[in-house]
């Protein structure tokens, strides 16, 4: 199925422990592909602790009425440009790496980026404001 893709094709296998197809098998299959899994020995693991918490802590702090694709559109963003931007020199340690930066193996913030709880959660709570679900005062 990988060779048949089109060119540079995004690969989520996300079944955990074990992915649908393990990225050491798929890339001798394709090397211009971006791939993630569920699991943390691989780059780019797709975790909820990415999101929830942040996404509910944003919410809180609105005191929003619901969760709306607007705030959830708005956690992603946050988290894209996370990866933009310089990893702390704590991430970097906590996964004994040298560097990091957005590429086909960092395109998802790594879940101890200390970043994540402020980033997402304002991003939530000003989605959550300009979307009309808040109920807290715009401060």
């Amino acid at each position: 199925m990988l060779a048949s893709m089109a060119d540079k094709p995004i690969v989520f296998a996300l079944s955990n422990p074990v992915p649908e197809i393990r990225p050491e098998v798929a890339n001798k299959v394709r090397n211009d592909m971006i791939m993630a899994t569920g699991r943390s020995d691989y780059p780019n693991q797709v975790n909820n602790v990415l999101g929830f918490p942040f996404i509910f802590r944003g919410a809180l702090d609105a005191r929003a009425t619901c969760i709306n694709s607007e705030m959830q559109i708005a956690a992603v963003h946050a988290l894209k440009e996370l990866t933009h931007e310089a990893v702390p020199q704590d991430v970097l340690e906590a996964y004994e790496l040298d560097s990091l930066e957005f590429s086909p193996g960092y395109i998802i913030p790594k879940p101890l980026d200390s970043r994540l709880r402020e980033r997402v959660s304002n991003a939530v709570k000003q989605a959550a404001i300009d979307s009309g679900v808040a109920k807290a005062p715009a401060a």
